[in-house]
């Protein structure tokens, strides 16, 4: 994965993954949920992942992916 796009409250937050990335602990913050399941939804399109729901970025990230 090269990109995780991780949307919490509104806030989206995007993390390049491709120069080392973030912490493991950090990794956990962005993709699990309060009982330590993955967050939902999960999106996986090529080498990105978005969890949690946005319309604008869903839209971004299909139409990204599309055209590849």
């Amino acid at each position: 994965m090269d990109d995780l796009y991780s949307v919490r409250g509104g806030r989206v937050v995007h993390m390049d993954l491709r120069g080392g990335g973030p912490s493991r602990a950090e990794l956990r913050r962005l993709l699990l949920g309060p009982t330590g399941r993955l967050r939902a939804p999960t999106l996986r399109v090529g080498r990105t992942v978005v969890v949690g729901y946005d319309a604008a970025l869903f839209e971004r990230v299909l139409a990204a992916g599309s055209s590849r």
